[in-house]
């Protein structure tokens, strides 16, 4: 293995939850041809790693699916190991899930992140986790990245009035269900989303509106404690009413 960086929300300071979700991808150096041993079976290459884990950790369990090896801590968090190649044309090959590759490169997502936080300054990161708080209370129907390339691409501009920038957030969501990926390889990162799930989530946009108008009304007449209640029903029981 050529080395190990933090990637995915751990890294760009996105997490909701402190530790509880932590990725790191792992860049494997073609050795021996290594790649070209797996490369139409990505999944026995995850099985190979993680028996190489188990045999040498004491994690309290150690799984394989899809694109990464997920490392189960007793504490309740997990990490995941996503093993990749680097291409020769740019971009990282990581397992597709159904035996192949993909490409990706979370340093040239990183990079665009970090270009948005410049341009919409310390108030992006703030509402980024309230909009995945959002989404994780509301069936998680939208990934944490697509989340965070949505929030960061709507805004060309951002305030410390979090309530009034969450009411634009469900407005202009439905519009930007279909961004792509920053680092150009994977396209539009609505691209697998059924016309059901787009359906049942631009009506939960539309009442989550909404409700954020009537909150921002009840604050501005000074009821705050029903303007809590609203936003309590958005951003579930761990929202701030005190």
């Amino acid at each position: 293995m050529k080395r190990t960086i933090l990637i995915g929300s751990a890294d760009r300071g996105t997490l909701i939850r402190s530790l509880d979700d932590v990725d790191v991808m792992a860049e494997f150096t073609n050795k021996d041809n290594i790649f070209e041993q797996y490369r139409h079976n990505s999944g026995a290459f995850l099985q190979r790693i993680r028996t190489a884990l188990q045999a040498s950790t004491s994690i309290a369990s150690i799984g394989a699916r899809g694109q990464a090896v997920r490392l189960f801590y007793t504490s309740g968090a997990h990490v995941d190991i996503a093993p990749t190649f680097k291409w020769s044309s740019g971009g990282f090959a990581l397992p597709s899930g159904e035996g192949g590759w993909i490409t990706t490169d979370p340093e040239v997502q990183a990079t665009w992140m970090a270009g948005r936080r410049e341009v919409l300054g310390s108030h992006l990161t703030p509402i980024v986790k309230i909009a995945k708080r959002w989404n994780r209370v509301h069936s998680s129907r939208l990934s944490s990245y697509h989340v965070e390339v949505m929030t960061a691409t709507m805004f060309g501009s951002l305030s410390g009035n979090y309530r009034d920038a969450m009411k634009c957030w469900f407005d202009w969501a439905p519009q930007y269900l279909d961004v792509n990926d920053p680092a150009g390889h994977s396209g539009s990162l609505g691209t697998s989303m059924t016309y059901a799930t787009r359906t049942a989530l631009k009506s939960r946009l539309a009442e989550a509106k909404t409700r954020a108008v009537k909150a921002l009304a009840e604050e501005a007449a000074g009821n705050h404690t029903e303007a809590k209640r609203l936003w309590k029903i958005e951003l579930g029981d761990e929202f701030y009413t005190t």
